[in-house]
């Protein structure tokens, strides 16, 4: 996959995908930590084959189709499909954790586009997915769909090592080990979300769910989700 960027969007889907950005995606481990109290997840190739597992059967499947979707809503200015696109995506989330991960952050990344003054069709009131908005920004910001897709997945990706960083507990090393292997992955990703067409939108993937249902009341935990 051949990606171009001028200095302006890349510089911008930098600062979009950054770890510093304040829309709290640290705090969630979208039920790695369960995973790892019961013991499903003990090493690093465990925790390399779950993380795996959701960027080709969730993210590439349901995440990246989304934001293709709205960006293309977006260069059409129908906020009526915006509005659809978010709904589909809520009522894809398995649980009421990843829901909630999701419009945490969506709600953090509004509060700063409007600080930003980048304008939203959605209401304060509304519940609106973080990947819907990240569409919008990457509009904004004329970042096109591939960079938008390796920003998002990439964050994404490395929120989740760091999790598995605190809970495994992994080093250093093998912190960057991960994330070296796994984001070679990335680019087949995306190359499989162009072709996930709207009514084959989604992601099923049990052992998750499962882990993301039972954290809601795990005794001792670190993360929101």
């Amino acid at each position: 996959m051949v990606i171009t960027a001028t200095d302006s969007n890349l510089l911008r889907l930098l600062q979009l995908s950054s770890v510093s950005l304040p829309v709290g995606g640290y705090a969630f481990s979208q039920g790695m930590e369960y995973a790892i109290d019961r013991g499903w997840v003990k090493k690093q190739q465990e925790v390399e084959d779950w993380i795996s597992v959701q960027l080709h059967q969730s993210l590439a499947r349901m995440d990246l189709p989304i934001l293709r979707l709205c960006l293309e809503a977006c260069r059409s200015q129908s906020s009526e499909r915006l509005e659809e696109l978010n709904q589909l995506v809520l009522a894809c989330r398995e649980t009421k954790e990843l829901r909630l991960n999701d419009t945490a952050m969506g709600e953090a990344l509004s509060r700063l586009m409007q600080s930003l003054e980048i304008p939203s069709p959605f209401t304060r009131s509304q519940d609106v997915s973080f990947v819907c908005l990240f569409a919008l920004v990457c509009h904004h910001w004329q970042i096109p769909f591939e960079l938008a897709a390796l920003g998002f997945t990439w964050s994404w990706l490395e929120n989740q090592v760091a999790a598995a960083t605190k809970l495994v507990p992994l080093g250093q090393t093998q912190a960057q080990q991960l994330l070296g292997t796994l984001q070679l992955d990335i680019n087949e990703a995306i190359r499989l979300s162009k072709s996930i067409t709207e009514d084959r939108v989604g992601a099923g993937l049990p052992s998750i769910a499962i882990a993301s249902s039972l954290h809601e009341t795990q005794y001792s935990r670190l993360f929101r989700s």
